[in-house]
């Protein structure tokens, strides 16, 4: 009880005092989507997982040609801004998902995702970014992408619910290209492009507990439209089902 009172202490002054709350990188741990992958080399786990993560032939939906489909594994470094905090996300966070079409109909199936926690400078804290269940990733003229996030609050006396967005209710982003596509690799094919979003809302936090108040002082929680953003630079690796695993 005394930590959990020096900690609501600590944040409220934090929460009185000027500045911007920029942020650098954390501990390491990773979390996943429908495959979670866990442990202290989640950092090293994030950047050479690769296609490992891949959806399954038998996870495709009935009727998928597997010549027709392929998977494709992204890594992504750049910034992200959630009210007061500015983080820089120099450690990369990777998503790895399958697409292709039946019948015709153009289909998606997610794999999963694995993200480093991000220290909040000046605090005990660190926020990770987590998939909030809600993907789609074909493009069109309006966007490169769409996508669900959560974002877990760590720290001394934070309890393990707590984060911002919640998967009933996440933080979802609409991706605007910022840089086209380019190959980088023909083979294997790896190719890069830019995307951000900076019109975004950030809801307060949840499952905080009684630090939850304070938590939302310190963060300048909730944050409108506008005061938010993330800015991607991307690499993804296509690889189709047709070939030889």
């Amino acid at each position: 009880m005394l930590r959990a009172r020096r900690l609501v202490m600590a944040l409220s002054a934090l929460a009185l005092a000027a500045g911007t709350g920029a942020a650098t990188a954390g501990p390491v741990q990773a979390d996943a989507g429908s495959r979670v992958s866990t442990g202290v080399g989640a950092d090293a786990d994030a950047r050479q997982r690769g296609f490992a993560d891949c959806p399954r032939l038998s996870e495709l939906p009935e009727g998928a040609d597997p010549a027709a489909w392929r998977c494709e594994a992204m890594t992504a470094t750049g910034h992200l801004t959630l009210g007061r905090v500015s983080v820089p996300i120099d450690r990369p966070l990777a998503i790895t998902f399958a697409e292709g079409r039946v019948d015709g109909e153009f289909r998606q199936v997610f794999g999963a995702m694995a993200a480093t926690p991000l220290r909040v400078r000046g605090t005990p804290l660190s926020i990770t970014p987590r998939y909030g269940g809600y993907s789609d990733f074909e493009s069109n003229d309006e966007r490169r992408g769409e996508l669900d996030l959560t974002f877990r609050i760590s720290g001394p006396g934070v309890p393990r619910g707590c984060s911002i967005g919640t998967d009933a209710a996440p933080v979802h982003l609409v991706l605007k290209e910022t840089d086209p596509s380019r190959v980088v690799s023909p083979d294997p094919l790896i190719v890069a492009f830019g995307v951000a979003d900076n019109r975004f809302a950030a809801p307060g936090t949840s499952g905080c507990g009684r630090l939850g108040p304070v938590l939302d002082k310190v963060l300048r929680l909730p944050a409108p439209a506008g005061v938010n953003g993330i800015d991607l630079d991307a690499r993804v690796a296509l690889r189709s089902y047709g070939e030889a695993w």
